[in-house]
C-alpha cells in the first residue's frame, strides 16, 4: 500500500476489509488516500483469498468527501474521472463490495457508498450530495437514478441537505440498517452470507443485476441465461446437490 495511514488493508477468513484513516480530516479524500484507495481495491481483485470488500471509515465518519483544502489549493479546474477512485469507471472489480457507513457520507463520500454493491449503515449515518454548497458538481451521481427515485435523487442534488439513514433504507438504498456499536458486525454477517454461497452464483448475480439495469425487461431475460451459464456447467452446480443430499456444507471450488 501507498500510504497505510491513510488506507489500511485487512483479510478475516475471506472477508478484505478497507478502511479510510484520516479520522481527524473526517475521512477527507485527499491525494495519498486516492492512490490507496484505488490501490487497495486492485490489491482486493487480485487476492483469491479475498471474496467480499468492505469499505469502511475510522472514527465518527465513512468519508466527509474531498479535502477542500487541497481542492481550493489547484485552483480553478473541471475533476476529471480520476478525480476519486469510482468502481465501474475508474476501477475495474468483478466481486462483490460493501459500504459501511457510519457517520456522514458526503460528496465523494457518498460516491464511495454508492459505487459499492451492498451497503450497512449506522443509525447516525447521512447521505448528502453538498457538492452545490460550495459551487461543486455531483456529475459521478448518475446511477442514483436506478437507487432513489427520481424526486429525492433531484432534491438532493439541488438542495444539499443530506438524507438520514432510516430514510436511505426505508427507500432501499441502505441493505442493512443498525446502531453504531453493532454495524460492524451486522456488516459481517451479511459478507458471510455472500461467501458461504457458491462463487460463481455469486458473480453470475452482481453481474446480472448489473446489467438489468442498462437494459429492458424481455432485453435482459437471454442475458441473464449467459450470466449463469458458466455456474451451470461449473463443478459447484453439482457439488450443491450433492451436499444437500448428502446434509453437509458445500466444498466449493469456483469451478
Amino acid at each position: 500500500m501507498a500510504d497505510d495511514s491513510c488506507v489500511s488493508y485487512e483479510l478475516d477468513d475471506g472477508v478484505a476489509i478497507i478502511t479510510l484513516r484520516r479520522a481527524d480530516k473526517l475521512n477527507a479524500v485527499n491525494a495519498a488516500m486516492r492512490q490507496g484507495i484505488t490501490e487497495a481495491f486492485q490489491r482486493f481483485e487480485l487476492d483469491d483469498d479475498a471474496k467480499v470488500a468492505i469499505l469502511t471509515g475510522e472514527g465518527s465518519a465513512f468519508c466527509a468527501g474531498a479535502d477542500l483544502k487541497e481542492m481550493a489549493a489547484t485552483g480553478k479546474t473541471i475533476p476529471g474521472a480520476n478525480a476519486i477512485p469510482h468502481i465501474g469507471r475508474t476501477l475495474q472489480v468483478s466481486k462483490m463490495t460493501i459500504a459501511q457507513v457510519n457517520g456522514v457520507a458526503y460528496a465523494g463520500g457518498f460516491l464511495l457508498a454508492q459505487m459499492c454493491d451492498l451497503c450497512t449503515a449506522s443509525e447516525n449515518a447521512q447521505f448528502g450530495l453538498t457538492e452545490v454548497r460550495w459551487g461543486r458538481g455531483a456529475p459521478w451521481a448518475t446511477p442514483l437514478i436506478w437507487m432513489l427515485p427520481q424526486r429525492i435523487m433531484m432534491e438532493l442534488l439541488v438542495t444539499g441537505e443530506p438524507l438520514s439513514a432510516r430514510r436511505a433504507y426505508e427507500l432501499g438504498f441502505v441493505n442493512r440498517l443498525t446502531s453504531p456499536e453493532d454495524l460492524a458486525a451486522e456488516t459481517m454477517k451479511l459478507a458471510r452470507l455472500i461467501v458461504a454461497n457458491a462463487p460463481l452464483g455469486v458473480k453470475a448475480g452482481r453481474k446480472l443485476t448489473y446489467a438489468a439495469t442498462e437494459m429492458g425487461r424481455s432485453a435482459a431475460l437471454p442475458i441473464g441465461d449467459l450470466c449463469f451459464e458458466p455456474a451451470y456447467k461449473s463443478e459447484d452446480a453439482l457439488e450443491g446437490p450433492r451436499a444437500f443430499k448428502e446434509r453437509r456444507k458445500p466444498r466449493w471450488q469456483g469451478r
